[in-house]
């Protein structure tokens, strides 16, 4: 297979590779944008939570993982969604409510879940799903297993008692679990290093668990995939947990409600200039791949979103009998036994 320079500080990768990690980016970015336009027709319930600025990571973690492993998301895990092989239109019907919504119109933005595509949950609560990741980890070392639970989380969540307690037993025990901090700088309105008492708020806590200080370019998708592929090929071989801290950035407010005017100007054009769509395909170009080949993938991405689209749009409303499907588990402490 063909083989290109990955960039600067990681190996080459082979370009095959390359190429689905641009296709998911864009088809991130298209479904995020029509997930915001959708939005503002007031046809997506509730909020929503969108990842443009920060689609390298997802794009790049996906393609590095195995079909057999674990994936737990934050609130912001549409892209970490669609990384896993989750079709488009189920992720714009759940956003809309609909009956061919993912979770059957029930679940909407905030927590999109697919076990099929080992899509193990996207997360309302800050840190909340760090210790579950720790348990699907412990359940895969427990079973004698390869697979391996990647954890994404925000930079908040670096300062909740959860974070801590996740990374220090996961040590303990060398689970096969990879935490992944996407810090984009702030939690929700709050400038991250306002309140946090060291500099890098992921990276510099990880030498209190015995573990490696790994700080990669979260709009690098060649070097997040590298990075990717050595923290998971170390969890499968039980050398346990890795601490990732990929520092990216949103490109607009924290939530649809959020204008994000606290941010300065000068600080989102800077990180607008590093949008990791378009420097990586001029990355793609130089290396030799074809323009058409990309602007075929783009073409192809856009009809996909309006595919998406159409279907999400033609779903019909949820049957009210659904509001009580799946709501408790019948069968009171026999599980215990």
């Amino acid at each position: 297979m063909t083989t290109t320079d990955a960039g600067p500080g990681t190996s080459s990768i082979e370009e095959m590779t390359r190429i689905a990690i641009y296709r998911q980016m864009v088809q991130m970015r298209g479904l995020e944008k029509r997930a915001h336009d959708l939005f503002l027709q007031n046809l997506v319930k509730g909020t929503s939570h969108l990842s443009i600025g920060q689609e390298a990571i997802a794009a790049a973690f996906g393609a590095a993982m195995r079909p057999g492993d674990y994936t737990f998301a934050t609130y912001r895990g549409h892209a970490h969604t669609l990384a896993r092989g989750v079709p488009m239109a189920e992720v714009l019907a759940e956003l809309m409510g609909k009956a061919n919504g993912l979770l059957g119109g029930k679940g909407g933005s905030m927590h999109l879940t697919s076990v099929d595509h080992g899509m193990m949950g996207s997360y309302a609560i800050v840190g909340a799903h760090l210790p579950i990741a720790l348990g699907a980890a412990w359940s895969a070392q427990y079973r004698g297993t390869d697979q391996v639970a990647v954890c994404f989380f925000g930079d908040g969540a670096t300062n909740i008692g959860a974070f801590h307690e996740a990374l220090n037993l996961a040590v303990v025990w060398k689970l096969p679990v990879v935490f992944v901090c996407e810090n984009n700088a702030y939690m929700e309105y709050t400038p991250i290093a306002t309140v946090t008492a060291v500099a890098r708020p992921a990276a510099d806590r990880a030498s209190a668990y015995n573990l490696q200080s790994i700080v990669v370019d979260g709009n690098d998708p060649d070097e997040v995939y590298q990075t990717a592929t050595t923290a998971l090929a170390s969890a499968r071989s039980g050398a346990g947990p890795s601490l990732i801290q990929a520092d990216t950035y949103r490109h607009g407010g924290h939530s649809r409600a959020d204008p994000g005017k606290y941010r300065p100007a000068e600080e989102v054009a800077a990180w607008l200039q590093r949008d990791p769509i378009p420097t990586y395909r001029a990355r793609l170009l130089d290396s030799g791949v074809a323009e058409q080949t990309l602007k075929d993938i783009e073409d192809q991405s856009a009809a996909a979103v309006e595919e998406a689209t159409s279907i999400a749009r033609n779903g019909i409303q949820p049957d009210a009998a659904a509001v009580t499907k799946d709501v408790w588990a019948d069968g009171s402490a026999t599980w215990r036994n």
